[in-house]
């Protein structure tokens, strides 16, 4: 079914943390969100995009997503419509800028399944009503406070935790945690890329630790690496930043850089690609989890039914809203039992509230089609 759009509002907003998140990367204390507002004639369709403040998590930023959206990407739509399966096909003479690309092929998508009165989850094929969350924890200015952290999350019903780790800040507080909480606790840590090949005798030191997997340890662009490591390695390798398409999700299971794979469908160009890669890993049993972006209610709901596919077998960073926010821009995601229903609505399912939006939008544009 044709989608034709009058018209794309791009809306910055500013949403503070409940908490500095701090990674190998550098520390977040606010998000400085871009939302992208798809308008038909009769409806309208939301998306997230999902980029940072600052080009560190990979080359994109919320900047240069609004200057690529307004000055290439929105001009590319089809004055006379299209479905959003076309939109990937529209955009990809425009190299790169994945994320920008992901927040347009959103909207466009909320908007076709408001239409027909279909849920986003359905569409991608979820296969659960509801989804096992995990949480990240940032790095910490102590193990004491580490520990703290944790046993706040575990009490509020995680079922995972992933711990952030970077060199001098990775075997002790790992093994604090494994010492102090139960056997049972599902353990994992992300390194956001910050280690060499040169470090694999240290990286060897978690094995002890009985973690679920380990995940991007080294660059984004070294499968051959990976591969490397994951010889000297007991514990599973995750791959996140390396993924950014179904291709390169190909290349690192023949190559077996990875036995477990992060999918961020922001990173990966959208929640179309994401359904590739999460069928391509299935096909050759390669479990998949559904990461995040600090997102709010709006990013959260897609990711959430993402996190609902039948190969998503592990939790993902599918987090409670308060997990970041004092207040959502939408209705919050509340923890029941470890799990966040999938919306069922319409679409994502989920609107930004008037009042809320209002009170934290900084910026609007309008860009008519």
């Amino acid at each position: 079914m044709k989608t034709k759009i009058s018209g794309v509002e791009l809306r910055r907003i500013a949403m503070p943390l409940v908490a500095p998140f701090r990674t190998s990367f550098g520390v977040e204390t606010s998000r400085d969100v871009l939302l992208v507002r798809v308008v038909t004639a009769d409806r309208e369709g939301w998306a997230e995009c999902a980029v940072m403040s600052e080009p560190r998590y990979c080359s994109e930023y919320v900047d240069g997503a609004q200057d690529v959206l307004r000055r290439f990407l929105i001009p590319a739509l089809p004055k006379d419509g299209l479905d959003a399966q076309a939109v990937g096909r529209v955009l990809e003479p425009f190299t790169g800028h994945r994320m920008a690309k992901s927040a347009l092929e959103t909207a466009v998508l909320d908007a076709q399944l408001r239409g027909v009165g279909e849920s986003f989850g359905g569409y991608l094929g979820a296969a659960r009503d509801r989804v096992p969350c995990g949480v990240s924890v940032g790095i910490m200015d102590s193990v004491p406070a580490l520990l703290d952290a944790v046993a706040g999350y575990l009490a509020e019903g995680y079922v995972r935790i992933k711990l952030k780790i970077e060199p001098g800040w990775d075997v002790e507080p790992v093994r604090a945690v494994r010492e102090r909480f139960d056997d049972d606790l599902i353990l994992q840590v992300d390194a956001n890329a910050a280690y060499t090949l040169a470090d694999a005798q240290h990286l060897a030191q978690l094995d002890d630790f009985r973690l679920l997997l380990i995940e991007q340890p080294l660059a984004d662009d070294d499968l051959v690496q990976h591969a490397e490591l994951a010889k000297l390695l007991r514990t599973p390798i995750c791959l996140d930043e390396s993924i950014k398409s179904a291709a390169d999700a190909a290349a690192a299971i023949s190559l077996g850089s990875c036995s477990v794979i992060n999918i961020k469908p922001a990173r990966v160009g959208g929640y179309l690609e994401a359904r590739r890669i999460h069928d391509l890993a299935r096909a050759h049993g390669i479990p998949v989890w559904c990461g995040g972006m600090l997102e709010t209610g709006i990013g959260r709901a897609a990711n959430v039914a993402l996190a609902a596919l039948p190969g998503c077998t592990l939790p993902g960073d599918t987090s409670g809203s308060s997990r970041y926010f004092a207040t959502d821009i939408t209705q919050p995601f509340v923890l029941a039992d470890g799990h966040l229903d999938v919306p069922t609505g319409p679409g994502l399912g989920v609107e930004p509230l008037p009042d809320i939006l209002n009170e934290v939008t900084t910026s609007s544009e309008w860009i008519p089609l």
